[in-house]
């Protein structure tokens, strides 16, 4: 097949090396929207978190952490699942067996690890592991390295919990427990080791610097590639620019470290059917109807507008933190247009616009909710940046994209469903930075390219791809480059057991191959499924 290049960029495929697809890829083969966003290679296993090794009794735990940290309905896991497996090598050989769009490459998870060695006590993270019980985490870690694995991935973080609220096990997982399991790939002399730690978030000075020399032990006594999340916290705006630093140490003493920044603010998405939705705080929401347009009839009624009207603003006296921002942070929400702008500014806000408008935020919010009543059909989404816009621009992720000690990562492709669509970003990565940012200095297209290509792939060890150069795979985009653009995140129920989760297609891929086979063309799948498990390392032919 020839296809016409003419006019058009031709890049490397996108190499993702942080996505949650550990479940999805038994059974979804076509894993959107990383497919659709020119992505040829996914990582997954990010985290600490991920299905195996799983003692068949503890199925449903596990369900229930990837649950919680990952917001992946536990319904969707429950039924999509094949399982099959019970040590990590078994999983492999699962996954083995499967065919997709992408090629797929894992991780050994912390926390199924603790807890297929520990029982109960693994997922309590107050629970010491024994000498006994790192010597096992650590063999059976080697053995998953020595069959495949890219690595072996931890989380420290308060964030991440199960479904029902508990802390995940691995949180304060002792600095001798972390690096007896690390020892297994400076056995095995193969390996990355990624993680997430509160040091990025946190404001406690003591625990950062905790977190800090445990980190450097891992980059240093290991001799392992090491990455960990790097973003920026609202409260702690500065901290990215020391943990850079301690990495750009590590590196001189000569330590493989790199920080895993995002291309854009980390935004949870509301909207009426989204899992974050500012009239969840209001008791009339629970009883109106699950039907959609039964919904949307009643929510356009004005008895039902000023009763939730009322409840909406009595919730608030109770709320703090997130919640509150979900329920009435005027400022922070903003309504996607199309394309989507991830880099919005204040006048485009719920309360930039009530202010020109001179009404309440309330209202605005309600009417961009509800939508007109002959033609909105209450699909209507609002972004909420988070993270990485603690100063309302992302010149502080332009920063963070300039460091010699940065790569691209977070995208979590396949987590948040119903919450956070970042899958997407390795499309914002090349039209944000490269073409459209008018708030400040862009980025080359080659930086970035590089970025989300070569750079990640070398990093877990995947020399094969991420340049167009003879003896490199055939994993290329086909782009046209003036009409590449994002279109609006949007729920679909395609999950298992009906579960839905959001998707965002791109407009300007004229193609993207795998292998020599168009997977992609002009936004559309084209049904082939080249990608395969990649078991380890891959060397340049």
């Amino acid at each position: 097949q020839e296809l016409d290049a003419d006019g058009n960029l031709v890049a490397p495929g996108w190499v993702d090396i942080h996505t949650h697809y550990d479940g999805q890829v038994t059974w979804d083969p076509d894993l959107a929207p990383s497919s659709v966003n020119g992505v040829t290679s996914v990582v997954t296993g990010n985290c600490g978190v991920g299905f195996a090794p799983a003692r068949p009794d503890r199925h449903d735990w596990l369900i229930s952490l990837l649950e919680g940290v990952e917001d992946i309905p536990g319904t969707a896991l429950a039924e999509g699942l094949t399982w099959g497996w019970e040590t990590f090598p078994e999983y492999l050989d699962v996954l083995d067996r499967h065919r997709w769009t992408v090629d797929v490459g894992t991780q050994v998870p912390h926390a199924a690890l603790r807890t297929y060695v520990m029982g109960a006590r693994g997922a309590d993270h107050t629970e010491r592991a024994t000498a006994d019980d790192i010597e096992a985490m650590s063999r059976l870690c080697e053995a998953g390295i020595r069959a495949g694995a890219l690595g072996f991935t931890t989380s420290r973080t308060w964030v991440h919990r199960t479904s029902t609220g508990e802390s995940i096990g691995t949180l304060t997982a002792a600095t001798d427990e972390v690096l007896g399991i690390a020892d297994a790939l400076t056995r095995a002399g193969t390996g990355v080791i990624q993680l997430i730690s509160d040091a990025y978030q946190s404001d406690d000075d003591e625990l950062v610097a905790r977190e800090l020399e445990l980190l450097g032990e891992l980059a240093l006594k290991v001799g392992r590639p090491l990455s960990f999340t790097v973003q920026q916290n609202d409260d702690t705006p500065d901290r990215f620019r020391e943990l850079l630093t301690a990495i750009g140490s590590w590196v001189e003493a000569g330590a493989d470290a790199k920080a895993q920044v995002a291309v854009r603010p980390i935004g949870v998405l509301l909207g009426l059917d989204a899992s974050a939705n500012p009239l969840l705080f209001a008791p009339t929401w629970s009883r109106l109807p699950t039907d959609r347009a039964a919904r949307l009839a009643e929510l356009r009624t004005p008895e039902v507008r000023e009763r939730l009207r009322e409840e909406h603003a009595a919730a608030a006296g109770h709320l703090r933190g997130f919640p509150l921002i979900i329920h009435s942070g005027w400022d922070r929400m903003y309504p996607l247009a199309d394309p989507p702008d991830y880099e919005p500014t204040p006048e485009h806000s719920v309360a930039g616009l009530a202010a020109a408008q001179g009404r309440e935020p309330f209202d605005v919010l309600y009417d961009l909710l509800t939508g007109p009543a002959a033609t909105g059909d209450g699909s209507t989404l609002l972004y909420v940046p988070l993270m990485n816009y603690a100063n309302g621009s992302l010149d502080d992720v332009h920063e963070m994209l300039s460091s010699p000690h940065a790569m691209v990562g977070l995208s979590d492709a396949g987590a948040h469903c119903n919450a956070i669509s970042d899958g997407t970003m390795p499309t914002t990565a090349i039209t944000h930075w490269t073409r459209d940012r008018t708030r400040g200095p862009k980025l080359s297209l080659e930086h970035m390219v590089h970025h989300q290509t070569q750079r990640t792939a070398a990093h877990v060890g995947w020399h094969d791809r991420g340049a167009v150069a003879p003896g490199y795979l055939a994993d290329l985009n086909v782009i046209d480059l003036d009409r590449l653009a994002l279109r609006p995140p949007h729920l679909a129920a395609d999950l298992p057991a009906g579960g839905t989760r959001l998707l965002q297609e791109a407009t300007g891929y004229v193609a993207t191959i795998k292998r020599g086979v168009p997977t992609v063309e002009h936004g559309e799948l084209t049904g082939a499924r080249p990608g395969s498990l990649q078991r380890g390392s891959q060397p340049l032919a």
